[in-house]
């Protein structure tokens, strides 16, 4: 699917040609193992960058410039997975065969050069006022979780159950981390990001891929690196107590369960696992959908969702207060029934075309190329829609009843109103 080339130690590119998109896409990720402490520094950092650099100092500047560019689009984001946080920078922008001037390709290169190695910089370090602004951001992107009650609710479940493990690390860090976060210590993060890093490298569009490699290799001079280990935690963290109840001023009722299961990603039952999600909570046909809100209506949403990297299924339901222990009763009753094998043909055969239809809907994106190859990337075989849809294809019902077998409870959190 992706050429990959490694144009230094710990610095991978991947490169796919394809006629599918008349745009060129790019992106870059830096990966460092996971800690709340990097989380907010670069979180902060991904904000900084976006906004200015040494050459546009001004960010109404630097987005005039962007449109310049035919309306080259470019922004930060940072992002977790397993045990290690992610700075991403994603460029999109128009194909040069599509233009008269077919120019726009190394003008956005660089750019690109330009808002990684030159940086907003005044004395040697990021401006102050700036790094403030910024910190204010992430400290509000960090507080909209407490508006979002589900949000807030699942938060609270991953440090019940996965108390200071990356499960319950958040992608932003906390707002007592960002705040300690000075002009100085981001400036170290930025050069620890460049300079230590691993760092993937992914281009996809109608592209020569000779030439536009040359070119990344003269826009994007990094330099040999060894990545930092990611510490494994595989430490068997049971929760205090099993079930929690909270209390704010709302009147939904949020009932959040966090089960365990033996199977992770990259596992041979892996792709069981996810049609057993699938059947269990994951879509429309499910189980939790069907019982628990259409046919006993006590939920306004009900479903689940298997966190892979971690070996934790999440079911998530909005209920009435009152009706908790008959909405808990009736979730576990699905889960008892695919443990008895009670798992219709219907059932299993729309759970697999949902898996499939999805995978071939992300891939209709050049961003969802990437981020799919991204994950998959790591795994012995090379990834294809074939193969995994021919590993779907093949789970059998006592496939998915072997794997609810294998999901045991950890732990119950209920958020309601005070009232109740």
């Amino acid at each position: 699917m992706f050429l990959t080339t490694k144009l230094a130690e710990g610095v991978n590119l991947h490169m796919r040609q394809t006629t599918q998109f008349k745009t060129v896409n790019f992106s870059i990720k830096w990966r460092s193992p996971l800690t709340t402490e990097t989380a907010a520094e670069r979180a902060v950092l991904s904000n900084v960058l976006q906004h200015s650099n040494g050459k546009y100092k001004k960010s109404a500047q630097f987005r005039s410039y962007l449109d310049d560019l035919f309306g080259t689009v470019l922004y930060f984001d940072a992002s977790k997975r397993g045990n290690e946080h992610t700075v991403l920078l994603n460029v999109e922008t128009v194909n040069d065969q599509y233009l008269a001037q077919n120019k726009v390709s190394s003008e956005v290169l660089e750019l690109l050069n330009t808002v990684i190695f030159e940086p907003n910089f005044e004395n040697g370090q990021f401006v102050p006022s700036i790094v403030e602004r910024e910190k204010e951001m992430v400290i509000q992107r960090i507080q909209s979780i407490f508006d979002d009650k589900t949000r807030y609710a699942q938060t609270r479940l991953t440090q019940i159950i996965r108390p200071n493990h990356p499960a319950s690390i958040s992608a932003n860090g906390t707002i007592d981390t960002v705040k300690q976060i000075t002009p100085e210590s981001l400036t170290k993060t930025y050069h620890s990001m460049i300079n230590e890093d691993k760092i993937d490298i992914y281009v996809v569009g109608d592209i020569d891929v000779e030439a536009v490699q040359k070119k990344l290799i003269e826009y994007l001079p990094f330099t040999d690196r060894t990545p930092k280990p990611l510490e494994v935690n595989n430490a068997d963290v049971k929760p205090e107590k099993e079930y929690t109840k909270e209390q704010q001023d709302m009147k939904q009722g949020k009932l959040h369960i966090g089960l365990s299961t033996p199977v992770m990603f990259g596992d041979e039952d892996f792709p069981k696992m996810q049609i057993f999600n699938g059947i269990f909570g994951g879509y429309a046909h499910s189980k939790l959908f069907m019982n628990v809100r259409e046919k006993e209506s006590l939920a306004y949403y009900a479903s689940s969702s298997y966190s892979s990297h971690y070996g934790l299924v999440y079911v998530v339901s909005g209920i009435e207060p009152t009706k908790e222990k008959k909405a808990t009763d009736v979730i576990f009753e699905q889960l008892e029934a695919m443990k008895k094998g009670e798992i219709t043909d219907l059932e299993l055969s729309q759970t697999k075309a949902m898996l499939i239809n999805q995978l071939k809907e992300a891939l209709d994106l050049a961003r969802g190329q990437i981020d799919i190859y991204d994950q998959y990337k790591d795994l012995e075989e090379q990834f294809s829609i074939d193969l995994w849809k021919e590993r779907w294809e093949n789970v059998t019902k006592e496939d998915v009843q072997k794997m609810a077998s294998q999901v045991e409870l950890e732990a119950i959190y209920f958020l309601c109103g005070k009232e109740a």
